[in-house]
């Protein structure tokens, strides 16, 4: 996408013609939207922190991440006992999106079928086909979600208003994103869209990360308290809620950022339609249960506490916003059940929780 008018990928191998010399380059998205930084990974250790301090954060990026992690471990050594500490170490970096851990699988599977001495290479060209992958699909599940928006446009012919939680464009995948991705192609084919972006305390990935590529893109946009929403639906200000995920059960439960189970309450109780967004590699078919069965990460309470900004003077500081001694809990995620999932936006297509159960 779109960077001071310039094209980028969110992390992208630098070239080396020895194999054990190769880096892995990402936008260190903690920095945003303030600076805009380029970090060099250069072993796993550093990739597996990179994901669990959120440098790289969105499940299909993070499995992104996950396999260069597993190909920058190979550099080190390629045994059997080392693939398997490795893929150990990352799957263990973050619990809740099943992306990392389908795609440390999919590399840790690979390696095991290839000769000790082909690893390296192969390491490297299978993390590069998931990106490539990565972004096929989430360029497949715009198109499909532009259908959705030209179909609710035609109806309504005037600025639509489209409501979404925390980050799903492009910084959250290799390119495109999920949830944006059919509002830059609406963007794109001309169609009058606005986003309400929701600020998504505590990370505000929203205030920080959606408003500023949107910004990057050109496409109109307002970011909102968390707790607007309910509010502009009862008013008729939202027309429809698109959201990313980091895991979707075969029946169709939604897990995603802290926050989006109350919008989809919201939208319910207002008829407005609620989309999730994923690539097929998000869905856990092992899973029935959301609620029950989905490990929810807990996070530092820090990120409660502690705020990042621009002061008056231009300095970057954080700010303590509570009482000393303050007890926080923070889980990260949360789950919305099928039932108030109006449908699951793919790169097959659009399918509600029920056909989605069926296309098992």
């Amino acid at each position: 996408m779109i960077i001071n008018n310039e094209k980028f990928r969110t992390i992208w191998p630098n070239d080396a013609k020895n194999l054990n010399a190769i880096t892995v380059s990402i936008i260190d998205q903690t920095k945003l939207p303030h600076a805009f930084e380029i970090v060099e990974i250069s072993n796993l250790q550093n990739m597996v922190n990179a994901i669990k301090t959120m440098q790289v954060r969105g499940a299909p990026l993070i499995g992104a991440a996950a396999a260069y992690g597993m190909a920058l471990a190979m550099q080190k050594n390629t045994n059997e006992a080392h693939i398997q500490q490795s893929a150990n170490a990352l799957i263990q970096s973050r619990p809740t999106a099943v992306n990392l851990r389908w795609a440390v699988e999919r590399m840790t599977k690979l390696l095991l079928l290839t000769a000790a001495e082909s690893r390296l290479e192969a390491s490297w060209l299978e993390a590069s086909h998931i990106c490539n992958e990565d972004v096929l699909l989430n360029q497949a599940i715009g198109q499909h979600g532009l259908t959705l928006i030209k179909s609710l446009h035609a109806k309504t012919p005037r600025q639509l208003n489209i409501l979404t939680h925390c980050n799903a464009g492009w910084l959250a995948t290799v390119d495109f994103g999920t949830a944006l991705a059919p509002i830059y192609a609406a963007h794109e084919a001309g169609l009058d869209v606005h986003v309400w972006v929701d600020e998504t305390r505590p990370r505000n990935q929203g205030a920080s990360l959606t408003a500023w590529e949107l910004a990057q893109h050109g496409v109109p946009h307002t970011v909102i308290c968390d707790n607007a929403g309910g509010h502009l639906m009862q008013q008729g200000q939202v027309d429809m809620v698109i959201v990313g995920a980091d895991r979707v059960t075969s029946t169709g439960d939604v897990c995603n950022k802290i926050g989006t189970y109350l919008k989809a309450l919201a939208a319910f109780d207002n008829q407005v339609s609620f989309y999730a967004a994923v690539p097929s590699p998000t869905i856990d078919w092992t899973i029935h249960d959301g609620v029950q069965e989905i490990e929810i990460e807990e996070r530092d309470g820090r990120e409660l506490t502690w705020m990042s900004g621009v002061l008056a003077n231009g300095e970057l500081a954080e700010v303590n916003i509570l009482p000393p001694n303050t007890q926080v809990a923070n889980p990260a995620f949360d789950v919305t059940p099928a039932r108030l999932v109006t449908g699951i936006i793919t790169e097959h297509g659009v399918f509600t929780p029920n056909a989605l159960k069926e296309r098992k």
